[in-house]
């Protein structure tokens, strides 16, 4: 049944005579509308909607015909003066409405013979003219709006076939058959004159300079080049991990130790002794070799144990979990000093259980590290800010349930393990199906299993696991695999995994992970059983399945647990449970699919199978599985009963269409095609003659019917590929500098932008189906949200895109396509994807997986698959690691292949997108068999074609030979025909110039297809080796140009342009192919009419053709001028030294040849240093060859051996451009002036014109501080008012000026690392903010408004909440600015030098400013990805440069007064004779390094060769360190050139055995030495005599500049009166007076040629920024570990030439030693200690109060508030005995204890003891440095760096018992907040609120006394207030400690007095009365006085009842 209607005319003058046929599977409902909307057809722009036309169908239904004209309503529905007149028809199912007869409509002309549908083409609305025939039947389009996007298709143009020529006008590939497929040729070129001359570059995609393979036509889909799978292949990988300490553990005086466990490997820290807060500092390094999929699914599980050793493994506290991947997916793969929060999994309930701070990186090969700059410590204290969770995880993550509920599986496999089961039904007739499955689920390190289901191919468990874990979680994916049970080991039958960034969605609209009910199939190994299954990985999920093993049925959900409610359960462990079986058609309506393959060609198939018959199979499930597929689904019967009849089911296929009567429900399936032989091609491949025959195949299959999520997964798809492709356009109009990328990137992202809003319209209409899941519905609404928010966006990026932001929005524009990409992605599956099997001799031998989507049929355009009726080139691969490396590169067969998929009853245009001209053969001859879908088809048509193939040349090759070269030719396929280029021996960059000819191609099909359609070429190219078959280099594809035989040959089509089409070899580029491709079409007249070929004149080639004329590039004359420096590292030749090497260089047939170097040994250099060659190369710069460098070495007997090669691919940095003089120094000068000019505001003298003033007067040093003030002396009284304002919080601080004494070469280091991060954070900062601007701009123009008052919009909403957590961080910001401005004060007196954290070299472009190095290579390049490194082919280096000109060169040139014709180009270089150097090198530190022993460390020491010179520092090793201080400087003599590469390696010692290596790194010192950029010594920012900052170099800043004036031939420098120097045009200003070290001052030049020299880059012809005084930060590589960093050295190195004068000593920069102090404390009083103990006699609470506490002189006072944990034993009274316990971080070894005060009642504590504690400390890093020996095993004192902390604490003594730990207090001498000045005032918020109390720091203050809180956790966890303790901190050198010596506790000398301790605190029996007064009273007075006040009433209320009587009586009787 269809309804047909056909659209007359619009307007007045356009007639259309279209008709557009729905065939329609169910009757029409009267209600719906039919909907025509009229475009303005635009080719630029999106197409301007005119008008609508909109018709209720009722009359329609009703009558069944009718014609109708009526006018078009606008979009507010007015009505538009555009009328459209249709004509419609209805045919109803059952016939009632009306005949059908297509004449009545048009004329048939229309129609071609075998397609009954109407065809609606694009392009009669172009041509403007009603068509005729020969137009190939398209497919019947759903609507305008269908059509109004083909003819928009125009947009993807250009950038047709694989890729386009240059300036190929759009004309040949019809999008969506823009235009009538043949017009009259002048037409034809007219029209192309117009499209190519007048198009607006926005739709016209440029032709790229690589090829990029995209899809041209409407019949062939794009063949995928990459053919190797990455997937599954092991890589190695390095996690490490710090652990630096932990803080507020939950527990009572703790000893806790960190396990850190990764996968099944695990390491531990050392063990802290009491204390909640341990320092660690340790690192850990696991490596792994494993693929990467396993890797980012291991779980890193840190936990913390409290007092593990060796006979217990302690009691867990905390664990926190995530795996691999979550930390590789952040910035820089790491996560950097961050808190991780410990949990109890056994108790969810609980809570926090403390926090771990580490350092956790993964680092792939390949990946480099940047380590972070440290923030300082403060920020890193604030816990809840620095959380280790990415990004968007809130902080207070909750714990959940995850359920994933295991309902059933179908199709599983046999694995027929046992020989039992044959023998049982031998006996007992018993058949048993031979798996035994259940499933097992892998989640964040826990294992969940269901049972085992016996014997069932389709087993039913309904159960659920349920694992407990904190959501959101840190582990992203959820392993489910089937199992099969098996007594020996069970084995994976598939598995599959659950991504849960794809089932949920964290937004604000976001939903929780949710999934199905819904099957997910599982891929893996082929079906049939052997023992040793070679490919059992593929089961277990690595690698790509090659076949369909299962499909399980499973539903995941996830709740929120509130974890205060009773009833739950507190445990984590995995718990597994039945649950309720589920209805048949929850997953959907079960359908009737089918699978149409046709396979039209087989070509390339390996010659290894070429002997037996081969036949492919097409199964889809375990549909069409012939060889090993067992079971069908019972789907079929289920189906039958379930639902409709048979009748019913025949009914509906019956109606689909009158052709279609009979019932093929009996159709039986054709999956493979008949055996056939193949026939040899050529020696490596084969082919099957199909010639005219095409076989088919064809399936049904039952499947739910989830056609939905496939069609919204192919829209996305669709959208991404054509942003992908219009994205890769704008690049290569970037990179190849061709115009108007700006205009192109607009056009991209108007497609983006109507493309998803096309998303949104179609998504929206799907109603609510059978089989919909929740994540369905919330997929939906996502992705529409996502969409319609990218399409938003998509338009205002469109609007800002300028010329200059181009670069910047493409970035942006990268994003969505990696968005649509994730969202395109569907979590639940539905079809199964489709195999195709190449099968031969039984045997399974290459496949083709094809998803699903891609071929699957939709009547909506957008919705159908990308490859679905169209013809797709596929390469057959091997399976499984069979395909890794060469195996997998060479094809195994190339098919062309057209497959349609698509709902049973709909496949009535199953063929309609094959190439035309064909019969269909059935299976059975007979009537009423046409409904059978055809078994093969025959070609009637074919076209004879000659093919042209213009190979030119290829470059960047890969080496295939030893040699480090090839022997290159190429091999190109077209259809079944093969041809070879020459082999070219010995190069990288082959130039084949060679033209071949295919003769007498026959390709079938009708021409016109074949016009738009060509198949593609394949070219293989091959390295020829004299033995053996010839080895594979690479491959890639090409389309070629058609011409039939009745166009014109001429432009702008042909002849065709050469382009470069990218070679891949696996997934590898392996360079790049320069060619042409050609098809013309041999007519009527035979080869005669074909163009001649042009062949130039004087080719010399003999048989072989050049290319012709016509397509080979235009030439001109160039001279390249070649520079030969030197050789350098040349490795042997076949075991013999090279001796007299030399250099032949070549390019494009000419060269020249190097001097002979007669001794290398000796010298390695060049005698003749410059040489030049002439020869022609193309005018197009891209065009130009690649330049050959080869060093051979001369050997006797006029033999050769080849040393290395290298090839320049592109010469485009040599070519030398005159400098455009006028503008540029103008436009410099002025830029520079402006700039200026503000900074001098006029001096106060007259300038001569021309000159530019730089003032570099240092500013006095308060203007930093506050804005530019002009300081008077009223100002500064007012800065310091404010200052003081400033700071009333606590009495004024005085910061101490630096003593210019004090400072050494660390104070400026340690300066300048805080400049380096000041730096980097303002980077950061700067980079946020002008992200948060544009993303304000954005919203701000979504919705028009300015920015100032934008809405807040998406991101703005999360912003908000952010701000709430940031407000207390503001104020502290603010707090602490303050502090920074008086730093920075200070700072400004402090000389810096410039931390580069990175290589020098990188900086500096490797000092390659006039002298380049090429690294010379030989040997093959390895297969494997793993097995040959590139460094480790690298054979030596050839230094030299290249320059390119046209000739001849410009005058202006040759005429300079100075210019040396023997030097070309090359003037003003050094001589290279060799040069006597002072390498003087700095060692000053190594960071992170890897751990070399088993104790996680290293001893590490400093090794340094240049030459023969090797010095090892072997006897400095530094003992158990991984961030070793060396602070060491090496002097060695050296000459360049002979010993130029300085390596400096850092070794671990061993006691034992051979030192190993840690890692090492290479300096070229030779281009440092010769660079412009003077990298001999650096320029220190200001020039001193003396001190810390003297200048080192031996040459003053005066001599310098004066020489670099001299060579860089700039006039100056002239210094003139008034501190004024000229250097060329400019002037610069500075001081000119200098202390010495007597502070005499005197007069100097130094300071203003130093200013000048910091300047140098700006001056004209001098552009060379001089290098500064610097330390490099670079990585350490061990060679073992290719790729894998092994740690850092902070280093620099200065050379000083011998014949210079001397320099002076090396600045010492050995490590700053610790200074000695002592730290005494005094306990005074304690107060307020809760009492524990109750008194023996009285039950009172009391403690027994002891405070347990460099030199640090401690005095504990008193201690005050106690909690009292003793109860009295007769009286029950609370009392403590109480004691203080101090000790300094770390070294709880040393702890001291105070004496015992008894008996405390009140919490009161009286001690006057002292604690002294000497310790060693380093004040710029403020640590701590203790050496101690690790075990009493240790060789040697092992030093660790803590932090400064006293920790005191209060416990109760016990006789009998462990004594109980009462409270602590711990406080960073650094900054700890200040002692309240009574008890009173002491309370828990100095602890708490630490941050936002003034802190003081005893290294300044010196003595401090006051009270502090004691703190301890209570049950719930919180902090409580548990005493207060009375202390006096003294702080004092070692020398003051030994001039005023004090003693310990109360000794001489200096003694405390005895602390009056009240008398209660003796045993009460001594003097009971006062005990019992103290007791009785103490505790019951208020009880006493009520009672007195009790008695009393009573006694007056019984006086007063006793008396009242007589009184009574005496009053009434008046006694």
């Amino acid at each position: 049944m269809s309804t047909d209607f056909v659209i007359f005319k619009t307007f007045v003058s356009f007639l259309f005579f279209q008709s557009f046929r729905w065939p329609i599977a169910s009757n029409v409902d009267g209600n719906e509308m039919l909907e025509i909307q009229v475009f303005n057809y635009s080719k630029v722009f999106t197409n301007r909607l005119i008008g609508t036309f909109r018709m209720v169908l009722q009359k329609v239904v009703e009558e069944g015909q009718l014609e109708v004209s009526d006018t078009l309503i606008d979009d507010n529905n007015s009505a538009i003066r555009t009328c459209v007149s249709i004509e419609i028809k209805y045919q109803a199912m059952d016939g009632t409405v009306g005949a059908w007869n297509d004449n009545e409509f048009l004329d048939d002309s229309n129609r071609s013979e075998n397609d009954g549908a109407f065809q609606f083409e694009t392009d009669s609305l172009l041509s403007g003219h009603s068509q005729g025939s020969g137009v190939s039947p398209g497919r019947s389009h759903q609507s305008l709006q269908s059509a109004e996007r083909s003819f928009r298709k125009t947009g993807k143009g250009v950038f047709s076939a694989m890729k386009l020529g240059k300036i190929r006008p759009p004309k040949e590939d019809h999008k969506g058959k823009d235009e009538p497929a043949i017009l009259e040729t002048e037409d034809l070129d007219r029209k192309a004159m117009r499209l190519g001359g007048g198009l607006d570059p926005d739709t016209i995609s440029l032709a790229s300079v690589t090829a990029v393979t995209t899809n041209v036509s409407n019949k062939r889909s794009k063949p995928d080049i990459k053919m190797e799978p990455s997937a599954g292949r092991p890589m190695d990988y390095q996690v490490s991990i710090t652990i630096i300490e932990a803080r507020q553990l939950v527990g009572l005086n703790m000893d806790p130790v960190v396990c850190v466990e990764i996968g099944d490997e695990k390491k531990y820290t050392s063990m802290k002794e009491s204390t909640n807060c341990p320092y660690y500092n340790e690192y850990f390094v696991f490596d792994f070799h494993v693929p990467p999929d396993v890797m980012f699914d291991k779980i890193i599980k840190l936990s913390v144990i409290h007092s593990k050793n060796l006979l217990r493994s302690g009691t867990l506290v905390g664990t926190f979990k995530l795996d691999v991947g979550t930390v590789y997916s952040q910035q820089e793969h790491q996560f950097y000093h961050k808190w991780a929060i410990l949990s109890d999994p056994d108790d969810i309930t609980a809570g926090v259980k403390g926090y771990l701070k580490c350092d956790i990186a993964v680092v792939g090969k390949g990946d480099n590290i940047k380590t972070p700059h440290k923030a300082n410590e403060t920020d890193e204290d604030d816990i809840e800010g620095n959380l280790l969770l990415p990004e968007g995880v809130p902080s207070e993550r909750q714990w959940a349930r995850f359920y994933v509920k295991i309902y059933r599986a179908e199709g599983l496999p046999k694995m027929n393990t046992s020989l039992m089961a044959n023998v049982k039904k031998a006996f007992i007739g018993e058949n048993k199906d031979l798996v035994d499955p259940y499933v097992q689920v892998l989640f964040a390190g826990q294992k969940g299993k269901t049972s085992v289901q016996k014997s069932s191919y389709e087993p039913i468990w309904n159960e659920q696991i349920i694992f407990t874990e904190m959501f959101p979680p840190l582990c992203k994916r959820m392993k489910i695999q089937i199992r099969d049970s098996d007594k020996v080991n069970d084995v994976a039958i598939g598995t599959h995994f659950i991504d849960l960034r794809k089932i949920a969605n964290d937004g604000d609209k976001g939903f929780l992970p949710t999934l199905g009910p819904a099957w997910v199939n599982m891929y893996g190994s082929t079906r049939n059983y052997t023992l040793m299954d070679e490919h059992q990985d593929l089961n277990e999920g690595l690698g790509e399945g090659v076949s369909f093993r299962a499909r399980l049925l499973i539903s995941i959900a996830v709740e929120i647990l509130d974890t205060t409610s009773t009833e739950i359960m507190n445990s984590t462990d995995v718990q597994t449970e039945g649950i309720q079986n589920i209805s048949e058609n929850v997953t959907g309506k079960i359908e009737e699919f089918f699978l149409f393959g046709a396979f039209l060609e087989a070509t390339m198939i390996d010659r290894k199978i070429g002997d037996k018959p081969i036949t492919f199979e097409v199964t889809i499930g375990n549909y069409g599985n012939q060889i090993d597929g067992v079971n069908k689904p019972a789907m079929h019967k289920k189906k039958k009963e379930g639902g409709e009849s048979d009748e019913e089911e025949s009914e509906l296929i019956q109606n689909s269409s009158e052709d279609e009567t009979e019932d093929d429900g009996d159709m039986v399936s054709v999956s493979s095609t008949p055996p056939m032989k193949p026939v040899i091609t050529d020696r490596n491949y084969f082919h099957l003659p199909y010639f005219e025959k095409k076989p088919c195949t064809y399936i049904k299959s039952w499947w739910q019917d989830q056609r939905r999520r496939l069609y919204n997964a192919n829209i996305m798809d669709k959208i991404a590929d054509k942003l992908e492709e219009g994205l890769n356009d704008v690049q290569e109009i970037i990179k190849t500098e061709k115009a108007y990328p700006e205009r192109r990137l607009r056009g991209v992202l108007e497609e983006l932008g109507s493309g998803c809003s096309r998303f949104v319209t179609l998504a929206d209409k799907d109603q609510n189906q059978a089989g919909r899941t929740r994540l369905d519905r919330e997929r939906l609404k996502f992705c529409m949200r996502e969409l319609e928010n990218m399409s938003q966006q998509a338009k205002t990026i469109r609007s800002q895109v300028k010329k200059n932001t181009v670069k910047d929005k493409l970035k942006l524009v990268q994003n969505f396509l990696q968005k649509l990409r994730f969202l395109a992605e569907e979590p639940q599956h539905s079809i199964p994807e489709v195999f195709i099997w190449m099968i031969s001799n039984n045997k399974r031998i290459a496949y083709a997986r094809i998803p699903s989507k891609d071929i699957l049929y939709s009547i909506v355009d957008e919705e159908m698959g990308k490859e679905c009726g169209k013809v797709k080139t596929v390469f057959l691969k091997l399976p499984g690691k069979k395909g890794f490396g060469p195996a997998g590169w060479t094809v195994q067969a190339k098919m062309e292949i057209y497959l349609w998929l698509g709902l049973n009853k709909q496949r009535k245009d199953f063929l309609s997108g094959l190439p035309n001209g064909f019969e269909e053969n059935k299976a059975l001859k007979g009537p009423g068999l046409q409904s059978f879908p055809p078994i093969s088809l025959t070609y009637t048509m074919k076209q004879i074609f000659q093919l042209r193939v213009h190979m030119y040349q290829a470059r960047s090759l890969f080496a295939a030979d030893s040699s480090g070269l090839s022997d290159p030719f190429a091999r190109v396929f077209f259809s079944t025909h093969s041809q070879c280029t020459e082999v070219l021996n010995e190069t990288l960059c082959p130039t084949w110039d060679q033209l071949l000819v295919f003769d007498h191609v026959e390709l079938y099909g009708e021409a016109s297809e074949l016009r738009d359609d060509p198949p593609i070429i394949v070219i293989e190219i091959y390295d020829q080796d004299t033995v053996g078959k010839a080895e594979f280099i690479g491959r890639t594809f090409a389309k070629p140009i058609t011409k039939m035989s009745d166009e014109h040959y001429g432009p702008p089509r042909f002849p065709p342009q050469l382009e470069y089409y990218q070679i891949y070899r696996g997934n590898c580029t392996a360079g790049d192919l320069l060619a042409a491709f050609e098809l013309l079409q041999i007519g009527p007249g035979g080869k005669a009419e074909l163009p001649p070929i042009d062949v130039p004149t004087d080719s010399e080639k003999g048989p072989i053709l050049p290319v012709p004329m016509g397509v080979r590039p235009v030439l001109s004359k160039y001279r390249i001028e070649v520079l030969f420096w030197g050789l350098r590292d040349l490795k042997r030749v076949n075991l013999a030294q090279v001796d007299r090497p030399r250099v032949d260089i070549e390019c494009a047939g000419k060269g020249v040849q190097s001097a002979v170097i007669q001794n290398y040994k000796k010298n390695p250099n060049f005698s003749t240093l410059v040489k030049w060659f002439e020869v022609d190369l193309p005018e197009n710069e891209l065009l130009h060859p690649p330049l050959n460098i080869r060093v051979v070495d001369c050997r006797a007997f006029g033999r050769y051996t080849l040393v290395g090669s290298h090839a320049v691919g592109s010469l485009r940095k040599f070519i030398y451009r005159a400098p455009d003089r006028n503008a540029n120094n103008w436009a410099t000068a002025a830029k520079l002036m402006n700039g200026y000019m503000a900074l001098t505001n006029g001096g106060p003298y007259s300038r001569h014109t021309g000159e530019i003033v730089v003032n570099m007067e240092p500013e006095p040093p308060v203007k930093k501080m506050e804005t530019v003030v002009k300081l008077d002396a009223s100002e500064e009284d007012k800065e310091k008012e404010k200052k003081k304002k400033k700071k009333k919080g606590g009495e004024e601080i005085e910061e101490e000026e630096p003593d210019e004494s004090m400072l050494d070469w660390w104070s400026k280091y340690f300066a300048s690392i805080e400049t380096l991060k000041e730096q980097l954070r303002a980077q950061e900062a700067a980079a946020a903010e002008a992200e948060e601007k544009e993303d304000m701009e954005i919203a701000a123009e979504g919705a028009d408004v300015k920015p100032d008052e934008s809405p807040m919009k998406g991101t703005k909403g999360k912003e908000k909440g952010k701000e709430k957590t940031k407000a207390p961080k503001e104020d502290k910001k603010k707090k602490n600015q303050m502090t920074e401005v008086m730093d920075k004060k200070n700072k400004q007196k402090i000389d810096e030098l410039q931390v580069y954290n990175k290589e020098l070299e990188n900086e500096y472009d490797n000092f390659e400013d006039w002298l380049h190095t090429f690294n010379l290579y030989r040997g093959k390049i390895g297969d494997d990805d793993d097995s040959v490194t590139e460094d480790e082919r690298i054979v030596g280096r050839y230094k030299g440069s290249l320059c390119v000109y046209k000739m001849p060169l410009p005058e202006d040139v040759t005429k300079e007064a100075s210019f040396d014709p023997n030097f070309g180009m090359f003037q003003g270089i050094p001589n290279n004779d060799p040069v006597n150097v002072l390498v003087r090198v700095y060692v000053v530190r190594a960071t992170d390094l890897h751990p070399a022993d088993i104790n996680g460390k290293a001893d590490p020491y400093v090794v340094i060769k240049l030459g023969k010179t090797e010095i090892k520092d072997k006897e400095n090793y530094i003992s158990k360190q991984l961030n070793p201080v060396f602070g060491k400087s090496f002097d060695i003599e050296a000459t360049f050139p002979m010993e130029s590469m300085l390596t400096v390696a850092v070794f671990d010692w061993d006691l034992v055995g051979t030192d190993d290596l840690i890692g090492e790194t290479k300096i070229d010192l030779e281009n440092r030495y010769y660079s412009k950029h003077r990298a001999t010594c650096g320029i220190s920012q200001s020039y001193a005599i003396h001190g810390y900052n003297a200048w080192r170099d031996p040459m003053k800043p005066t001599q310098i500049l004066t020489k670099l004036c001299k060579e860089a031939k700039v006039d100056g420098p002239h210094f003139g009166p008034g501190g004024r120097v000229k250097v060329a045009n400019r002037v610069f200003l500075g001081p000119t007076e200098i202390e010495d070290e007597n502070g005499l001052k005197k007069q100097t030049d130094e300071h203003l040629a130093l200013t000048v020299l910091h300047h140098w880059e700006e001056i004209p012809h001098a552009f060379y920024k001089l290098v500064p005084e610097h330390v490099e930060t670079r990585p350490l590589l061990n060679p073992d570990k290719p790729g894998i960093e092994q740690g850092r050295i902070e280093m620099w190195v200065d050379m000083f030439p011998m014949d210079m004068p001397a320099p002076g000593p090396a600045i010492d920069i050995s490590p700053r030693k610790p200074k000695k102090y002592e730290l005494r404390v005094i306990i005074w009083n304690t107060d307020e200690v809760i009492l524990e103990d109750d008194d023996y006699f009285t039950g009172e609470k009391s403690s027994d109060i002891f405070v347990r506490g460099y030199e640090l002189r401690v005095i504990i006072w008193n201690t005050d508030e106690v909690i009292l944990e003793d109860d009295a034993f007769m009286t029950g009274e609370k009392m403590s005995d109480i004691y203080v316990r101090g000790w300094l971080k770390g070294q709880q070894e040393d702890k001291q204890d105070t004496d015992v005060h008894y008996h405390s009642l009140t919490g009161e504590g009286n001690f006057n003891w002292r604690f002294i504690f000497p310790f060693d400390y380093l004040v710029a890093e403020e640590k701590i440095v203790i050496s101690k020996k690790e075990s009493m095993f240790s060789w040697d004192e092992t030093e660790y760096k803590i932090p400064a902390r006293l920790t005191l604490q209060v416990w109760d003594a016990d006789h009998f018992s462990a004594d109980d730990f009462l409270g602590a207090i711990e406080l960073d001498l650094n900054r700890f907040p200040r002692g309240a000045k009574t008890a009173k005032q002491c309370s828990i918020d100095m602890v708490v609120n630490e941050q936002e109390l003034p802190t003081v720091s005893i290294f300044k203050q010196k003595r401090v006394k006051g009270w502090w809180p004691f703190v301890a956790r209570n049950e719930n966890d919180e902090m409580e207030l548990t005493g207060k303790v009375e202390a006096e901190l003294h702080l004092l050198t070692a020398e003051e400690a030994e001039k005023s010596p004090a003693g310990l506790a109360r000794n001489e000398p200096d003694p405390l007095e005895k602390p009056n301790r009240p008398d209660t605190s003796f045993i009460w029996f001594m003097n009971p009365l006062k005990s019992i007064r103290y007791f009785i009273w103490h505790n019951y007075r208020w009880l006493i006085l009520k009672i007195l006040a009790l008695v009393l009433l009573l006694l007056m209320l019984g006086l007063f009842l006793y008396s009242m009587p007589g009184y009574l009586v005496k009053k009434l009787l008046g006694a």
